[in-house]
């Protein structure tokens, strides 16, 4: 399927790594225009050289900025006044018991999953309504449907997500401008490959017996039984992305392998 991505310019947060790596990549290969962005020098210029070893064609560039932060995105306006296609998917997570997460972990976590999204989406939107064309993806998680007890502060900004996606397609109506999330579920992301090895070294077990000991006890409900690969979740992004895909407004699709039970 030819995804008609050609000439398209696109910006992914958080995308030097993980999912928002595999977006960036699957969007380029599309023949998207790329713009990634990341909180070092150095993890922006390895991911860049990444995308173009696998694809020496691709158009990528990328931005040096804390997207958490206010000023993080005023480097980004600066550089990349206006795009095509917006990802949102910048997202930290953090295991900690309810009791435990402070007022700053609260402010903390809703900046970079939740206020990261709705300033670049409050520049870019009304943009894409002049010129009557535009996607707005939000990376959410299934957590936004099923709070994870040992971390309720990340279900929260994933929930959050859903609600601020969904509020930005209303103000889309009769344009060929959309604004969706995806539900990932538990993927193996560079984040997820290390804390499955550190259980796995602190247990004197192997990563296999953690993965499958998570999905006997932690997420009993997936189907299939594995994480998610990042590429996985990417398909249905770059799909999201593309013009194609333009009677899908206001959705919350899911990449959770089958974790949320719900029929809706």
């Amino acid at each position: 399927m030819d995804l008609k991505l050609h000439g398209k310019s696109a910006l992914v947060s958080g995308s030097t790594a993980g999912i928002g790596f595999a977006i960036a990549q699957g969007l380029a290969q599309e023949g998207a225009s790329v713009t990634i962005t990341g909180r070092s020098s150095q993890r922006v210029e390895q991911a860049i050289a990444s995308l173009l070893h696998s694809n020496p064609q691709a158009k990528v560039s990328g931005i040096v900025a804390d997207l958490a932060k206010k000023e993080g995105a005023e480097q980004v306006f600066q550089q990349v006044p206006s795009i095509d296609i917006l990802v949102n998917n910048l997202g930290v997570y953090e295991p900690k018991a309810f009791s435990d997460i402070t007022d700053e972990d609260w402010f903390n976590i809703f900046e970079a999953n939740v206020l990261s999204g709705v300033r670049l989406s409050r520049h870019y939107l009304p943009k894409m309504l002049e010129r009557n064309w535009g996607r707005i993806i939000f990376i959410s998680s299934e957590s936004a449907i099923q709070i994870p007890v040992e971390m309720i502060h990340y279900g929260m900004t994933k929930t959050a997500q859903l609600s601020v996606a969904r509020g930005l397609a209303q103000s889309t109506v009769g344009t060929q401008v959309t604004v969706n999330s995806v539900l990932a579920g538990p993927t193996r992301s560079e984040g997820v490959e290390d804390f499955v090895a550190k259980i796995a070294k602190d247990n004197g077990i192997t990563s296999n017996e953690v993965e499958a000991d998570f999905f006997k006890n932690v997420r009993p409900t997936s189907l299939i039984k594995r994480f998610a690969t990042t590429d996985e979740v990417a398909a249905m992004v770059v799909y999201l992305s593309s013009p194609v895909s333009s009677a899908t407004n206001g959705a919350a699709l899911r990449v959770d392998g089958g974790v949320v039970q719900s029929v809706i």
